[in-house]
């Protein structure tokens, strides 16, 4: 027998081992073991390279579920600890069914006291993220999923350190992969000036379980979440993407302390500095609105998906109107189920995602599964006014979520996401009317249109659709 030939029958027998130990061991839902089955016996070598830059592997399995750990105990302590972080009840008993899931085990708090402004401009986003900075007294904590080495991050990063010098705490967490193109030294002022960095999970291989939060808090009164991140593109200034079409939100309020919390656990997992019982970064708060809200984390540390199981209370909660705008709509199974179920029952789901993709696979998934909500019934829309990066869902007008988490298995499943849930009817009008203003510029898909694609986007969305699971 030849050398090759016992190469290749090498590589064949660890090929097999390797997907029986996935089968057995590795204890992924069944759609996303059969797609890296699929890809490990098409692709023996390649495969294996692509699960271990990309499956959750035991290693990072053991270290996410030791934060898990921690976290529930410094969540535990903050809740038991701190007088003034409660739960608010509200008088809508739909709302509620929605506020309670798993409280008991997650504390997901319910807060009140919140004013919400939404920013669909990265203009004006970050206009008014520099105003608040300026003005902060006592501490500033940033965490960005990307970081560009650009004029609008050196920019942020000036303003930072300004703060830094006068004696304000500044914090940055940043993810490994997300800002990987920053060099060594871009943070070096910024420290000499007393400013603190965290870099996330060091990984420059592992392209999942990426912290893809976006989160700032100032004073532990004033928070930021949403879609934009930091780089030129968020303000309009890349000819790739054009007009960038986001939706982001600022918290003044009780909420913001859900995001402090974030935070710090975060900050904690990649610092080791345990901050999230001080006090001072949860200071009592005057009266600033009305708007309920709940802050929901999710990500491969989770006991479950968070963020979509509220998705889907929302979505069977509905009995007029769900508006959804994702910059990648591949649902699993029971979210597409129910969307459809709604869709049936004569609820408007309308879907709205870009014209233009920014990752190979997207637009043909986005298309595989658009086409599946065309034959229910739904509205399916391309934005076509530059791209579409904001992550919304709107239902009845009564409630909306706003935060980080794409409608896809990586939001829920892969990395780590947050949303602001919204239970204010002032607000979730605000963002339907949002939503059907950017109707102007999208162009809808009928199903007429839809069924005369060519045979080359069919076999695209036959492949997307396969490995969807782990996209």
């Amino acid at each position: 027998m030849s050398i090759l030939s016992l190469v290749l029958s090498g590589i064949i027998i660890l090929n097999i081992v390797f997907i029986f130990f996935l089968i057995f061991f590795d204890r992924k839902d069944p759609a996303s073991t059969w797609a890296w089955i699929l890809i490990l016996s098409l692709l023996p070598v390649v495969g294996f390279i692509l699960y271990l830059l990309l499956g959750l592997t035991p290693r990072k399995k053991r270290i996410f579920t030791r934060k898990a750990r921690q976290d529930r105990i410094k969540k535990h302590d903050l809740i038991k600890g701190t007088p003034d972080y409660e739960v608010w009840e509200v008088p809508e008993e739909d709302l509620n069914k929605v506020i309670q899931i798993d409280f008991a085990h997650e504390q997901i708090v319910y807060s009140k006291n919140n004013h919400i402004d939404i920013f669909v401009s990265g203009n004006k986003k970050f206009r008014s993220l520099f105003k608040d900075i300026r003005e902060a007294k006592h501490h500033i904590h940033i965490s960005y999923y990307i970081i560009r080495n650009d004029k609008l991050s050196r920019r942020l990063l000036k303003v930072l350190t300004d703060k830094a010098r006068e004696g304000v705490k500044v914090r940055i967490l940043y993810d490994s992969i997300g800002a990987r193109q920053l060099p060594k030294d871009f943070f070096n002022v910024f420290k000499l000036a007393g400013g603190q960095v965290a870099r996330f999970f060091p990984s420059y291989l592992d392209i999942n379980n990426r912290n893809h939060r976006k989160i700032v808090v100032i004073d532990g009164k004033i928070g930021y979440t949403g879609g934009f991140n930091i780089g030129k593109e968020y303000i309009s200034l890349d000819k790739t993407f054009g007009f960038w079409r986001d939706t982001h939100i600022k918290i003044t309020g009780e909420a913001a302390k859900s995001l402090q919390e974030r935070f710090l656990l975060d900050w904690n997992f990649a610092s080791n500095e345990d901050l999230i019982s001080h006090e001072l970064y949860y200071p009592s708060l005057p009266y600033y609105g009305r708007s309920g809200v709940q802050i929901v984390a999710s990500g491969p540390d989770s006991s479950w998906e968070e963020v979509k199981a509220f998705f889907l209370k929302m979505i069977y909660m509905a009995k007029e109107s769900i508006y959804i705008q994702t910059p990648y709509f591949v649902p699993d199974e029971s979210l597409l189920e129910a969307l459809k179920i709604a869709s049936i029952s004569g609820v408007d789901v309308r879907i709205m995602v870009p014209n233009k993709p920014d990752h190979m696979f997207v637009y043909p998934a986005n298309h595989c599964y658009g086409g599946l909500m065309l034959e229910v019934g739904a509205k399916w829309y391309m934005y076509e006014n530059g791209f579409l990066h904001s992550k919304m869902i709107i239902v009845d007008g009564k409630i909306a979520s706003v935060g980080t988490s794409n409608m896809d298995v990586r939001s829920f499943k892969l990395n780590f996401e947050i949303n602001a849930f919204i239970y204010d009817p002032l607000v979730a009008i605000k963002l339907r009317r949002i939503f059907m203003k950017d109707l102007k510029y999208s162009r809808e898909i009928t199903k007429e249109f839809y069924d005369k694609r060519g045979i080359a986007m069919k076999a695209k969305e036959s492949i997307a659709h396969l490995i969807s699971p782990i996209l």
